[in-house]
């Protein structure tokens, strides 16, 4: 008879205990942070030797608009904090490699066609190879065609935006690398 209660206390407390909550993902692997940190470093040094077909394009101030967080920027949603980092690094990687593919298929489009820069297109594929996670190698994807009259203006724009992302980046990977 005590094993048939034992079996009705341990149902009827099965019954009134909450759930047990979902385990947090778990990382595949551990990304070689000192590796990402060089190679951003690496990147943007590279950018900042990227000088501008156009002067009138250099100082340029422009006023953007945010269509749904594209092209993919680090916001603080995506736990790219040191204290999140240590703990799980996995939502900020995807934005840096979603950002980093967005970027690399970029600068393999038309705007750069008479800017080609082989150098950043490589560091990025190595960047990216060091955040894949277990994904496999993404695809390149093929930008829209942008009219002759403004790729100048695009590629600062791109520029632009890579810079930046470069910058935050590289906050990521030189703190994750300590």
């Amino acid at each position: 008879m005590a094993p048939l209660r034992r079996l009705c206390l341990c149902l009827l407390l099965a019954l009134l205990l909450p759930p047990p909550a979902a385990p947090a993902p778990v990382p595949l692997r551990r990304p070689d942070w000192a590796a990402c940190k060089i190679l951003s470093r690496e990147l943007s040094r590279l950018l900042a030797t990227v000088k501008e077909p156009h002067s009138a394009l250099e100082g340029m101030q422009l006023l953007e608009e945010d269509l749904q967080n594209w092209p993919p920027r680090i916001r603080c949603s995506d736990a790219c904090d040191p204290l999140a980092l240590e703990t799980n690094h996995t939502r900020c990687l995807h934005r840096i490699r979603q950002a980093l593919q967005h970027y690399r298929d970029l600068l393999g489009s038309d705007i750069f066609r008479d800017q080609p820069q082989p150098q950043l297109e490589t560091t990025m594929e190595q960047l990216l190879h060091h955040v894949q996670e277990g994904h496999d190698h993404p695809p390149r994807h093929s930008m829209a065609p942008t009219a002759v009259w403004a790729q100048p203006f695009q590629r600062h724009l791109a520029l632009k935006r890579l810079r930046s992302f470069a910058a935050v980046m590289g906050r990521v990977f030189n703190h994750s690398a300590r």
